[in-house]
């Protein structure tokens, strides 16, 4: 009995430890060794406008058209002379063919046409899924919220009644309401929602007086915007939940899929720690699990969302933020 089997987007994972889309998740060896070490699935690194629309302008021209870029980006600008989109698809099914886990693909992009057009080809190429990064900078002073939300639910409409693989939606917590937001998406028929995309944030180097690239690897405690959603999600949404960003070690996937998620998306900790991170990841879970006599992940999954909680209901709204201020002396003082 595999006791860390888990469905994620109606696709059966052997645990729900996923190696999200980033630079690890292009290299084929890099594929087949994070499968040796015990992946749930992979996600491989995102498709992007910039990549589809090299062809027409020149780089400089391109990335001042487009503004969204996602910081994934940060790390293809260098070799985007070998990144195209045909070379990009090819790559997937060769990485399909080639692995035995489920293959999840990722589009990022900006026009409708590019979304549309480009959800489709992947689809084409035998993936297990896709996952839409709608990663939105406001940029528009006279564009209100309500407008950019309904412009991306038609997108995903859109998706989803021309391709029939499953279709997951990254995204990032700055919208007005996000629980709204999903619950519309997920009435339009998401299979999952990631929370949350990891951005790229300017920064300014005072000596140069210029902007300058940072390094984004998430930090220890990251993950409790993504716990808080799901927690709030869970029982609440017929989609499923992965939980992405900042999530380093076993002790933290455990905490997530506490709170409701179905599974996590791991990066950083595979850049600090190497991809058997992976299998140590996996093997802390298996271990807590047996410690709780838990024989599957349904027996605690989302045991302590805001549906399931009975010890403190407040736990999820402003009660844990008025304790801090009210007692900060006694938390920051220790004792």
């Amino acid at each position: 009995m595999n006791k860390l089997k888990t469905m994620y987007m109606g696709i059966e994972l052997h645990n729900p430890i996923i190696l999200g889309a980033s630079n690890l998740a292009t290299d084929l060896d890099n594929l087949k060794r994070a499968e040796e070490l015990g992946a749930g699935a992979i996600v491989f690194k995102s498709l992007f406008e910039e990549q589809i629309q090299l062809e027409s302008f020149q780089l400089d021209e391109q990335l001042n058209e487009f503004n969204d870029i996602n910081e994934e980006m940060l790390q293809i600008h260098p070799h985007l002379e070998h990144a195209g989109p045909d070379e990009h698809l090819l790559n997937l099914r060769k990485a399909k063919e080639s692995l035995t886990i489920p293959l999840i693909a990722s589009l990022n992009a900006v026009n409708k046409d590019t979304w549309l057009k480009y959800a489709r080809l992947i689809s084409e190429t035998g993936v297990d899924g896709i996952e839409l990064n709608f990663y939105q900078i406001p940029l528009d002073f006279n564009k209100g919220a309500q407008e950019i939300e309904k412009e991306q639910i038609n997108i995903f409409r859109e998706i989803k009644k021309n391709i029939k693989i499953p279709v997951s939606v990254k995204l990032s917590p700055d919208y007005s309401n996000i629980l709204n937001f999903i619950k519309q998406l997920d009435e339009a028929g998401a299979d999952s929602f990631v929370l949350f995309n990891s951005f790229f944030q300017p920064d300014v180097d005072i000596i140069s007086e210029k902007h300058i690239q940072t390094s984004h690897l998430s930090h220890e405690g990251d993950y409790k915007k993504s716990l808080r959603y799901a927690g709030l999600l869970f029982d609440n949404i017929k989609a499923d939940i992965c939980s992405s960003f900042g999530i380093l070690n076993g002790d933290d996937v455990i905490k997530l899929l506490l709170s409701g998620a179905t599974c996590v998306q791991i990066v950083s900790t595979l850049y600090q720690n190497g991809l058997t991170q992976i299998s140590n990841i996996r093997r802390g879970l298996e271990d807590w699990m047996d410690s709780k006599n838990y024989n599957s992940i349904e027996e605690f999954r989302g045991k302590l969302s805001k549906n399931k909680l009975t010890g403190n209901p407040f736990v999820y709204k402003r009660a844990q933020y008025v304790e801090l201020i009210l007692n900060s002396n006694e938390i920051f003082s220790g004792t």
